[in-house]
């Protein structure tokens, strides 16, 4: 039996997918000792978990994820609870920032009206921001993290973190618009005009403080030019002309007006036939 690519994509996960598993069982199934005095405090744990974390991740986890589980109506098992989210978002690779959105996530869906479930969720999109590519590499973490930064905006409008979601729901449309700018040029050059024409107008449409915007009405101009399309292109090239003056492409832009004149006003060519 044929194994289609989406099911080789599937069975190549797997393994990871366990090992992640296996992780998150190893943390909660994994014991220490903790001295009956400290046991019964859930504040004297939490400050034993908050010490050792810093010199012990693993064995911090373990005192911390022991208030969570002894004092789950506790104000210190928040605190716990992002402590633990934190630690694994310090470690910075792959596997951990998984874990990070997971302990965040859980922790908003416990504490939903904790004055820290700003945090919680800005954090979310921060594991997706971080490991955003470059443009013209797979956007999906940056649309992970545009969402996730929207959401801050959306549940939390009044949070302290609000305004640094905005900088960076800023920041992925830029990156995002780029990325659809170096397609769009890429069909370019191999003579795709329309396909050019429909990615910089989506880029124009969602994306209109991308900062590229110089190259996008100019690359939408030349499309409409190279497909003869004159008076569609005039307005772009135009644009570029009175907002980009000082640029290479307002030189090109004129020079090319100048060639739309010239077309229009050329006597038309009449064919003769053949006898």
């Amino acid at each position: 039996m044929k194994i289609s690519p989406s099911q080789r994509t599937v069975v190549a996960l797997i393994p990871a997918l366990a090992l992640l598993l296996g992780l998150v069982a190893a943390c909660h199934k994994q014991t220490v000792q903790i001295a009956p005095d400290l046991a019964s405090s859930d504040e004297a744990l939490y400050k034993l978990g908050e010490a050792t974390i810093k010199k012990d991740t693993e064995k911090g986890l373990l005192y911390l994820r022991q208030v969570i589980d002894s004092f789950p109506k506790s104000f210190y098992a928040q605190r716990a609870k992002l402590l633990i989210a934190d630690a694994y978002y310090r470690k910075n690779d792959e596997s951990s920032m998984i874990l990070a959105a997971a302990e965040y996530r859980e922790f908003i869906r416990s504490y939903p009206y904790s004055p820290s479930a700003a945090y919680a969720q800005y954090q979310v999109a921060m594991t997706f921001f971080k490991k955003m590519l470059k443009p013209g590499r797979d956007p999906s973490k940056t649309i992970q993290a545009l969402a996730e930064f929207k959401k801050v905006m959306t549940d939390f409008p009044g949070s302290d973190q609000a305004k640094d979601a905005q900088d960076k729901i800023k920041e992925c449309e830029e990156r995002l618009a780029g990325h659809s700018a170096e397609i769009a040029i890429s069909y370019f050059s191999r003579r795709g005009y329309r396909a050019t024409i429909s990615r910089l107008t989506e880029i124009m449409n969602q994306y209109p403080n991308y900062a590229g915007m110089d190259q996008v009405y100019f690359y939408l101009a030349e499309s409409y030019f190279m497909m003869r399309a004159y008076d569609q292109a005039v307005p772009f090239y135009t644009k570029v002309i009175t907002d980009y003056s000082g640029r290479k492409m307002a030189k090109t832009s004129s020079q090319r007006l100048a060639e739309i004149e010239k077309l229009k006003t050329a006597p038309p060519t009449v064919k003769v036939k053949k006898s």
